[in-house]
């Protein structure tokens, strides 16, 4: 049965999730219900059923760049983060500062990092800076090209005007039901996506339904949206004025398709697959502001219009919240971990082991990383984050892509490879036979560290002439990894 106290630290999660869909809701119906062309509990019933499927069976992607970034592996340490995220996003709000949750997000996940002696991943990070630039601008350019495309169409068909006022009605329950969906989709890595690495859930299964630990997370994340949406979103949707621009009904619709296009495009995994497959270059999977991807689109219709009515000052804005929230919930997250810590003496960070040897080496040298000195501490195995980096720091003045390099490197996995898990999993993996009796060639075999058994999979998939995409390899090895991993497992039983 779950800890109790387990369940508590989910709270802050939850209340992260009801205070996005609360925030949130005007994103995806506001036009709709201000212009009284749909019902408000009709709009918060479809946003709520859309936002939770969204995030069950799309949440995957974007939760993954976060996890990059930084993953948090103590239920203390995610409690902590998330309300230290949800208390900085409301008083910011409050003080009618410029803030989004996805970089207040951000921002917390590196005041972890900080706080615990772990690495940043630039790579991860500058993923999700470009986004933030490029998000709104995108979504500018969706705004401004639907806009002339439907008004154009409008002005073909000359529709009379109460079949236009009927087809704008279900266009905005449509398109809301679309944003709804990807807002879920995307935005719930900012909700649970927090508790992944710490996942508290075992997978639960049913003869018509299998929901993993994430999924679970995703769902309870999903439905503290949709609570939100129905509780308090009539409220936000009513206080937010028409500041940008006049929204008409129908550049409601254009602004709400514009953004869930957006939204859609940085969380679909099955887009990425397909831009793989064509050899084209993919599109992050990152949480986004939804906010600010309507704001794009509603300049990109105002653009489409003349440009007429636009206030620019509100661009400043965004700007300003790309350094505000970040940095205002990365400080509170520091100082919160602190007190959690040692005022409460709960555990925010689980050990984790790290070894320096051979394979280590040889992995940093082809990565063109100066392995001369990490010979010294060849063998040594250390339990703290903090102590490993500063033996390190002794030794060479490693910059902070290096330290992430050597961290994930040297990071102690102790993974065993066990046939009789691969059937007893063998309903929830996306293998086929070929790929399963390929892994049961490698059946006893112990790695030490994670980049060991990959390397020895592909090897084998290899082998086999095994051929799929990397991102589809890489969801694979990480499954296989929870299977096989003595330190997941051990972790998974003291729940």
């Amino acid at each position: 049965m779950m800890d109790p106290l387990t369940l508590f630290f989910i709270t802050s999660g939850i209340f992260l999730g009801w205070s996005l869909g609360a925030n949130h809701a005007v994103n995806v119906f506001g036009t709709a219900v201000i212009s009284k062309m749909v019902k408000f509990k009709v709009a918060a019933i479809i946003a709520g059923i859309f936002v939770t499927i969204g995030a069950v069976i799309g949440g995957a992607g974007a939760t993954k760049t976060l996890n990059d970034l930084g993953s948090i592996n103590a239920i203390a340490g995610s409690f902590t983060v998330a309300l230290a995220v949800g208390i900085s996003v409301t008083w910011m709000t409050k003080l009618k500062l410029p803030v989004s949750t996805s970089q207040a997000v951000v921002g917390a996940i590196i005041g972890w990092n900080i706080f615990t002696g772990s690495p940043t991943d630039f790579s991860s990070l500058s993923k999700i800076l470009i986004t933030w630039v490029t998000s709104p601008i995108i979504a500018c350019v969706f705004g401004y090209v639907f806009c002339i495309l439907i008004e154009h169409i409008l002005k073909k068909a000359k529709i009379h005007l109460l079949e236009l006022d009927a087809y704008t009605r279900v266009g905005l329950i449509v398109v809301g039901a679309m944003a709804s969906y990807t807002l879920g989709a995307n935005n719930i890595a900012n909700v649970m996506g927090l508790f992944v690495s710490s996942e508290p859930f075992k997978e639960f299964s049913t003869p018509f339904i299998t929901l993993s630990g994430t999924q679970q997370l995703f769902l309870i994340g999903g439905l503290a949206i949709a609570v939100g949406i129905y509780t308090y979103g009539y409220r936000v949707m009513v206080t937010v004025g028409n500041d940008l621009y006049k929204i008409t009904p129908i550049s409601g619709l254009i602004v709400v398709l514009a953004e869930s296009f957006v939204l859609f495009i940085f969380s679909s995994q099955e887009l990425e697959k397909l831009l793989m497959s064509l050899g084209l270059p993919t599109i992050p999977l990152v949480p986004l502001s939804s906010t600010q991807a309507v704001i794009g689109a509603v300049i990109g219709v105002g653009f489409a219009r003349g440009g007429a009515g636009i206030n620019y000052k509100i661009l400043g804005k965004i700007a300003t919240g790309w350094v505000i929230a970040p940095v205002v919930a990365g400080i509170f997250t520091f100082v919160a971990l602190f007190f959690v810590q040692n005022v409460f003496e709960q555990k925010v960070i689980n050990t984790v082991e790290y070894e320096i040897n051979s394979s280590v080496i040889k992995k940093l040298n082809e990565d063109g990383i100066n392995v001369n000195q990490l010979k010294d501490l060849s063998g040594q195995r250390f339990s703290s984050s903090k102590k490993f980096k500063e033996s390190l720091m002794s030794i060479s003045n490693y910059k902070e892509k290096e330290l992430f390099s050597i961290f994930n490197y040297s990071t102690v996995d102790s993974i065993k490879v066990d046939s009789a898990k691969l059937i007893q999993y063998k309903k929830r993996l996306v293998f086929d036979d070929n790929e399963i009796n390929a892994i049961k060639n490698l059946h006893g075999k112990i790695y030490i560290h994670e980049f060991e058994f990959i390397d020895a999979l592909k090897n084998i998939y290899n082998k086999y002439s095994i051929n799929i995409l990397d991102r589809e390899f890489q969801s694979k090895q990480n499954e296989l990894i929870n299977i096989f991993s003595f330190n997941k497992h051990k972790s998974n039983n003291k729940e």
